[in-house]
C-alpha cells in the first residue's frame, strides 16, 4: 500500500502526520510513505529527519484582509496555487498512491485538491475543533474526515463522511519513559525540569514574555529549564535575554533551542510545561499524563484553542492563562506555585491522563485502509 501525507506550515499539522506514517508501518510490511508539503515550512526540516521522501510545491497561504496590498498578494497567491496543484498531478501520477492523506495547512491544498480531481481517494485530519480552510474546502469530496472534537462535525455540515477519532499521537510519545528520560538528561531525583514551547514557529509576543521569565528565574535557579523558542526567536531571544543583564553560560540550567527534536524524552522527563494549546500538543499532554501551564493563541479562528484549553482546565488538567493577562511576572509565579506542591502537580498529571485517547491512531489507519480498498 502506498500512502502520500500533505500537510505544513507548522509541527500541528506536520507531527499527526508523522505519528500516522509510523504507525502505519508497525501494522503492515509493505507500506510505502512519502510526504507533501513545503520547501520552507516546519516539514522541510521534521520530514527528512525522520527518513521520509518529501515532494515540495510552491505555495502559501491567503492574507485575511481586503487593503489593497492583500488584494494583490492573494492574486499571486491563488496563481501559485494553480501552477502547485499541477505540479501535485504529476507527483501523483509518478508515484500513483493508494490514498492521500491531508493533515492541514496550507501547504496540504494541493496535494488533496490534486488528488480529488484524479480520483485518488482522500482522508483529511482535523485536529482542532474549529477546521481549517483545507478541511473546509475539501470534506465534501474526502472519503474520510476525521476529527478530534465532536462539536466540528456541526462545523462541517454534518457530513455522513465524517469520523470522530481523535489526534494521533506519536508512538515514542506513548511509550515514553520518565525514568529512563530523566537518567538520559542527567536530571537529579529531586531537579525539577520545566519545558517551555510556543509551537514551531514561535510567538513574537509570548517569546518576548521569556526573556522576562528567564531574566526573573535566573534570579533564583530553583529548576532546570528548556525553552523552544521557535525558528524566528531564535535569532534575537538570546540578545534579549542578554540585554535583562542575563548570562545564559553563568545558567546552565537555562537551556535555549530552536526546536525540540527529542519532544517525547523532553516532555516524558518534565514536571510541568507551558504551551500553547494546539490539539496534537494537549493530545501528547494527556497521553503522558503531564501538568501545563497552558497560554492559548487569541490568534486562531474562532479562538479555538481557548476552547481547546478550557476543557482540560475544567478536567483540572492545568491551569489556563490567556495572553491578554499573562506577563513575566504572571508566568513566573505559577510557575513557582505549581513547583512547590508536588500533590497538585501528580493530582494535574491524574486529570490529564483520564482525557487521554490512546486508540485514535488504530482508528485513523482502519479508516485508511477503508478509503484504500475503494
Amino acid at each position: 500500500m502506498k500512502l502520500l501525507i500533505t500537510g505544513g506550515g507548522t509541527g500541528g499539522h506536520v507531527n499527526p502526520g508523522l505519528a500516522i506514517a509510523k504507525y502505519a508501518q508497525s501494522r503492515r510490511n509493505d507500506v510505502e510513505i512519502r510526504f507533501a508539503g513545503t520547501s520552507t515550512g516546519i516539514e522541510s526540516k521534521l520530514v527528512p529527519r525522520e527518513g521520509y521522501k518529501l515532494y515540495t510545491v510552491d505555495v502559501r497561504g491567503l492574507k485575511r484582509s481586503m487593503s489593497p496590498s492583500a488584494v494583490l498578494y492573494n492574486i499571486a497567491t491563488l496563481q501559485k496555487s494553480l501552477t502547485a496543484t499541477s505540479k501535485a498531478k504529476k507527483i501523483l501520477r509518478e508515484y500513483q498512491p493508494d490514498v492521500v492523506v491531508g493533515c492541514g495547512g496550507y501547504a496540504s491544498y494541493p496535494m488533496v485538491h490534486a488528488a480529488q480531481q484524479l480520483h485518488i481517494p482522500t482522508v483529511l485530519l482535523e485536529v482542532n475543533a474549529f477546521p481549517g480552510v483545507v478541511t473546509k474546502s475539501c470534506a465534501k469530496k474526502a472519503d474520510r474526515v476525521l476529527i478530534s472534537f465532536e462539536n466540528t462535525r456541526e462545523l462541517l455540515e454534518n457530513r455522513p463522511n465524517i469520523r470522530l477519532t481523535g489526534a494521533p499521537v506519536r508512538g515514542e510519545i506513548i511509550f515514553a519513559d520518565r525514568a529512563k528520560a530523566r537518567k538520559k538528561m542527567k536530571l537529579a531525583d529531586n531537579e525539577k525540569l520545566v519545558v517551555s514551547f510556543w509551537g514551531s514557529l514561535g510567538a513574537l509576543y509570548m517569546n518576548r514574555h521569556m526573556a522576562g521569565f528567564i531574566e526573573l528565574e535566573s534570579q533564583h535557579d530553583s529548576f532546570r529549564h528548556i525553552h523552544a523558542t521557535g525558528t524566528a526567536a531564535y535569532k534575537w531571544l538570546p540578545e534579549s535575554i542578554k540585554e535583562k543583564g542575563v548570562d545564559l553560560d553563568k545558567h546552565p540550567n537555562i537551556e535555549l533551542r530552536e526546536y525540540i527534536y527529542d519532544m517525547a524524552d523532553v516532555m516524558a522527563a518534565a514536571d510541568l510545561v507551558i504551551c500553547r494549546a494546539g490539539a496534537a500538543t494537549l493530545g501528547e499532554l494527556c497521553v503522558l499524563g503531564k501538568p501545563s501551564i497552558i497560554v492559548p493563541s487569541p490568534y486562531v479562528a474562532e479562538n479555538h484553542q481557548e476552547k481547546n484549553a478550557r476543557a482540560l482546565e475544567q478536567k483540572g488538567a492545568c491551569k489556563v492563562i490567556t495572553e491578554p493577562e499573562c506577563t513575566p511576572e504572571k508566568l513566573y509565579n505559577a510557575v513557582t506555585e505549581l513547583l512547590s506542591d508536588d500533590e497538585k502537580l501528580a493530582e494535574m498529571g491524574r486529570c490529564a491522563k483520564t482525557m487521554a485517547i490512546v486508540d485514535s491512531s488504530e482508528k485513523i489507519y482502519q479508516y485508511i485502509l477503508e478509503a484504500a480498498r475503494k
